[in-house]
């Protein structure tokens, strides 16, 4: 007896996974010993025979020529004919009957053929045991649509996995132009990207990792990160922590057109009123070169008596927002200017914030001006707030002021002015319990052209001369907070249980004794209720002189202007305080993004030196059990974790060499250089 069986897949098509063989003999009490054409022995139950031909005249050396005349028959296309003639009366029909029809024939083979095309057939007929019934014309219609569907798919996948493969190939060529990808490619290519972002995470990965196998790579996010590389989608460094964090690039048409029309048609200065005119002051702004939001200047104003005024203007753009409209709204959204070494994501658009939000040298700018006199001590004797109008008279950079006060020029005495209230300054929140800790800070830029600048920011007089002209200003409007019971973000610090004077002595002076003290720091809250600052010392502190950078500076202009105006305040406190909420954790997570990413850089520079020896301090132990320890290169002002394999000392000097870096895996590892092998 001949039978066929299913060897494999038993999706495959036609002939590609049907076997046939001749029954033997029995085995057991169910199955058969069957033999192929190659002369194969098969043990076979009765569920895996799928068809038996008629007779038991068959032998093992039949099979052969059948296959070979059996292919002539093979044409799916005939069962649609079959099925004009059967579906109007609904007519079952079996594998002889359909011989008959489709050939004419009712042979073994012919029936066989006639079988194998029935049960392959997946649109005009289903099968019930061992008949088949025409399906309805809607049905195969239905399913015509969806295999039309279906085989688009596949065409459009086909020709993305062509497109790629020819993108990949002009990238590593060199070719000018390289292929462009199609709509059709861009879901496949944003399923990449979920994936090279997100890894197991990313949501709905199939459509990747399909992309991945038909590419030949492994399928794993970090092949998923090359891959996009390699097509020329991806830049190499790539920041996959802006990606996961989602922070948005760019800012969408209805924010751009509101853009637009306020360049063009300014609101309403609802503080036209008020506005005090302060265009006769010299009035100077002071940030690094590189710095396009200019959002605070200084003045000074000789008064009659010969006492001195400080003025400290801060950028107005509350001037150019109306409160709930698109720029507003926007601006909450992303909470805070997101400053990475290789690009800054703004909270304004930057025909705005450089624009007419900033305070530019030269031209007319509204501002909000908080004047203060000071005492002999640097205590706050008198203060104002008030909107005024502005003309910057000099950009400068720190380097620029520090030269300028280093040669004492005479043509400028208000900067010499502002130094000495400064340090004043300084003493003054000494005297009341400030907590100074002067670490190295490295600022990490990188070019377009990719190349990465490690500069040591040093404290230096314009430095501070700014610090604690920002900070006066804050306690200026936490002052008025409070005095005039405004729900505004103040900023608290709770008091730190510090190491006592004994152990802060036996630490050595510098980096190494700060490290400690910062250890010991509680971060600072924001609450509606005034709480004193304990690391600045002051017992009222709003931050207010970064409006066109952080939105919580934003509602201090916005409450206290309204306050100024009386009218009603724009946020009222619950409202406030669920606000400020949102902004602490959108804050946080750019907070985040920051430091990590400025810590990637700092990776990748160290591995571009390759085995250069670094000058390293030793700051502090992070695990002292395991020889874990937090040292500071002294050359770059980067702190980094390394191990020990020898007995050292906090505050001891060494030289370390970078033995294996992976800035993407945030790796690194050190060895120390002795001194008579540097």
């Amino acid at each position: 007896m001949l039978v066929e069986f299913r060897q494999g897949d038993a999706s495959g098509s036609l002939l590609s996974n049907r076997r046939l063989a001749v029954l033997e003999r029995p085995e057991g009490k169910k199955h058969w010993i069957a033999t192929d054409d190659r002369g194969q022995h098969h043990t076979l139950h009765p569920r895996d025979i799928t068809y038996t031909f008629p007779g038991n005249e068959y032998s093992t050396r039949d099979i052969a020529p059948l296959k070979t005349e059996l292919e002539s028959y093979l044409d799916p296309s005939a069962l649609e004919v079959a099925w004009e003639f059967l579906h109007e009366d609904k007519q079952v029909t079996d594998a002889i009957a359909m011989a008959e029809l489709l050939f004419s024939d009712q042979s073994p083979v012919c029936s066989y053929a006639a079988y194998i095309l029935l049960s392959e057939d997946k649109l005009y007929f289903k099968q019930r045991k061992d008949q088949f019934e025409p399906r309805s014309q809607a049905q195969v219609a239905e399913l015509k649509h969806q295999l039309a569907v279906e085989q688009e798919k596949q065409t459009r996948w086909q020709g993305c996995v062509d497109r790629l493969k020819q993108r990949i190939a002009d990238q590593v060529d060199q070719a000018d132009q390289a292929i462009e990808l199609e709509d059709s490619d861009r879901p496949y290519v944003e399923a990449l990207e979920r994936f090279a972002t997100f890894g197991l995470e990313a949501k709905n990965k199939a459509p990747a990792l399909e992309l991945l196998k038909a590419l030949d790579r492994y399928p794993d996010a970090a092949a998923a990160f090359q891959l996009l590389v390699d097509l020329g989608h991806w830049q190499l460094h790539e920041n996959l922590l802006v990606r996961r964090k989602q922070l948005p690039l760019t800012f969408s048409p209805q924010v751009l057109d509101v853009t637009q029309n306020r360049l063009a048609f300014p609101p309403e200065d609802l503080d036209a009123a008020g506005r005090i005119d302060l265009t006769h002051l010299k009035v100077y702004t002071i940030d690094d070169e590189s710095t396009r939001e200019i959002d605070d200047g200084l003045s000074v104003e000789v008064l009659d008596g010969g006492r001195q005024k400080i003025w400290i203007h801060i950028a107005d753009p509350t001037r150019w927002i109306q409160l709930g409209d698109e720029l507003d709204l926007d601006a909450r959204r992303r909470g805070t200017t997101v400053y990475l070494p290789e690009q800054t994501i703004p909270m304004f658009p930057t025909e705005l914030a450089t624009g007419p939000m900033s305070l530019v040298q030269g031209q007319s700018c509204c501002a909000l001006t908080f004047g203060v006199i000071l005492s002999e001590d640097g205590a706050v004797e008198e203060y104002s707030i008030q909107p005024s109008l502005i003309r910057p008279t000099y950009r400068l950079t720190y380097d620029d002021v520090d030269e300028m006060l280093q040669l004492g020029v005479t043509e400028e005495p208000e900067l010499g002015y502002l130094s000495h209230w400064a340090r004043q300054r300084l003493q003054w929140r000494h005297s009341q319990g400030s907590i100074s800790i002067r670490m190295p800070e490295a600022s990490i830029k990188v070019s377009k052209d990719g190349e990465i600048v490690i500069d040591v920011l040093e404290e230096s007089a314009s430095r501070q001369l700014v610090a604690e002209m920002m900070i006066l200003a804050g306690e200026i409007a936490g002052r008025y907070g409070y005095d005039h019971n405004l729900p505004v973000p103040f900023r608290q610090q709770p008091q730190p249980e510090l190491p006592s004077e004994a152990e802060l002595l036996a630490l050595p002076a510098g980096p190494v004794r700060d490290c400690a003290v910062r250890r010991c720091m509680p971060r600072s809250e924001v609450n509606l209720t005034p709480g004193r600052h304990a690391s600045l010392g002051l017992a009222f502190y709003t931050q207010v002189t970064s409006p066109i950078r952080r939105y919580g500076d934003l509602i201090a202009h916005f409450q206290i202007k309204a306050h100024l105006r009386g009218e009603a305040l724009p946020f009222e406190h619950d409202d406030l305080q669920d606000l400020l909420v949102s902004l602490g954790l959108i804050t946080y997570e750019a907070v985040l993004v920051e430091r990590q990413t400025k810590n990637y850089w700092a990776l990748e520079y160290l591995r571009r030196k390759g085995d250069r020896p670094w000058p390293a301090l030793m700051l502090r132990w992070l695990r002292e059990h395991e020889s874990l320890g937090l040292v500071l290169l002294e050359d770059l002002g980067l702190e980094m974790a390394t191990r020990f394999d020898r007995s050292i000392a906090l505050g001891d000097r060494l030289t370390l060499r970078v033995t294996h870096v992976d800035p993407r895996l945030d790796v690194i590892r050190f060895q120390e250089v002795m001194e008579d092998a540097a």
